[in-house]
């Protein structure tokens, strides 16, 4: 582990990286004018993610005790003298509901990647699952003059804010990246319909007879647009719908879904002494099925000869879990990336349509049991 990070403190990795770096500007090891160093070198030397850094800088630079050269680094602020003038560098605001979703990291790697290519500073900014926290860092990025924003907004409503809202009237260069339903806003994502649809067949193809589908919440408009898909394929390949085999995350307890690990591990603790068990489950989520996963296998629950899974998001995770979950893949940097371009075409005038959805894509590992019943559908993509 790298100085200046201590795991057993409580306090954020990206408070602790910027009091380290404070520190050293404190103790003379870094001096006005001097480079701070780059976002790698920074992740590496504290051993974080350049996420982590980027917020601790973000917070520097907000505080005028770094500021930023475009293309050439960021530098220790004469105190009270240099801070970053955004009315001189392109900047993008991005607000994210969590830095550690592993969905949303992605999509920020896309933004930045793109961003870069384009010539943008990216200022970064957590909502910590808050919506009044979120509306107030819309408006602190509207008042310190960020050229456009993407959000990735915590309303499970999905459908806009006030502060979103008011952006969209008055015609400033916001994209979402969370799924938004009012079809008149900006939005970059995923066709969640067909990703359910793809996660249903591939099950049905692999030759499962009883599929069910383990649903966020009976309120998480989302997750029912997902089940839609699943029951578009049940219905396509003549088998028959039961609602006994859909399962409600939040069923007696409503305000949980926060943490959708801990809600498919527990569901998965009850699957034992579950009345009506289908032979496969698709899984609203990756974190969810991960936690499903877990708790299956401490159960003595084989997986995928007891039950067969899908899950959807395709995050790092999914791959490296004791049985490699097969999944629905977003384009998440893809969709990040996407998000810059509408942004940048937005700010230079040209037409561009506010809905740009990206198709998902099946990744089929050992959960699925594809391997075993049907070895042809190992290589399962879109376009089969």
């Amino acid at each position: 582990m790298k100085k200046n990070i201590n795991l057993s403190d409580p306090s954020p990795l990206y408070s602790q990286v910027e009091k380290g770096i404070q520190r050293k500007i404190k103790e003379g090891t870094l001096k006005p004018g001097e480079c701070i160093g780059s976002y790698s070198e920074l992740s590496k030397e504290y051993s974080v993610s350049t996420i982590t850094v980027r917020k601790a800088v973000a917070n520097l630079i907000n505080r005028g005790i770094v500021f930023t050269r475009a293309g050439k680094g960021m530098y220790v602020a004469e105190p009270g003298k240099e801070r970053l003038d955004l009315s001189k560098h392109k900047s993008i605001g991005l607000v994210l509901q969590d830095l550690g979703h592993p969905y949303f990291s992605l999509v920020v790697q896309g933004i930045e990647e793109r961003a870069y290519e384009l010539g943008y500073n990216v200022l970064i900014s957590n909502s910590s699952n808050k919506i009044e926290k979120e509306e107030s860092q819309i408006e602190h990025f509207r008042n310190i003059g960020v050229d456009g924003m993407v959000i990735a907004s915590l309303s499970l409503q999905y459908k806009a804010t006030d502060q979103i809202r008011k952006l969209h009237e008055e015609g400033f260069p916001y994209v979402m990246v969370s799924y938004i339903h009012d079809p008149e806003y900006w939005y970059a994502g995923t066709n969640q319909e067909l990703g359910g649809y793809l996660a249903a067949r591939h099950l049905i193809k692999t030759g499962y007879k009883t599929i069910g589908y383990l649903h966020a919440g009976r309120d998480n408009l989302l997750s029912e647009i997902r089940k839609n898909g699943y029951y578009r394929a049940l219905t396509e390949f003549e088998i028959p719908y039961d609602s006994k085999f859909v399962f409600y995350l939040d069923e007696g307890n409503p305000t949980a879904i926060s943490d959708r690990y801990a809600l498919g591990y527990s569901f998965g603790k009850r699957w034992k002494s579950t009345e009506h068990k289908p032979a496969a489950l698709f899984v609203y989520s990756d974190l969810v099925a991960l936690g499903l996963e877990k708790a299956l296998i401490e159960e003595g629950v084989s997986v995928p000869d007891d039950v067969a899974i899908v899950g959807f998001d395709d995050i790092v995770m999914a791959s490296y879990a004791n049985i490699p979950l097969t999944t629905i893949r977003q384009p998440a940097q893809k969709i990040g990336r996407i998000s810059v371009d509408v942004i940048q075409k937005r700010l230079d005038g040209t037409d561009v349509g506010n809905r740009s959805i990206l198709n998902p894509t099946l990744v089929v590992r050992e959960s699925c049991g594809a391997s075993k019943k049907n070895p042809t559908l190992v290589k399962q993509t879109l376009g089969d």
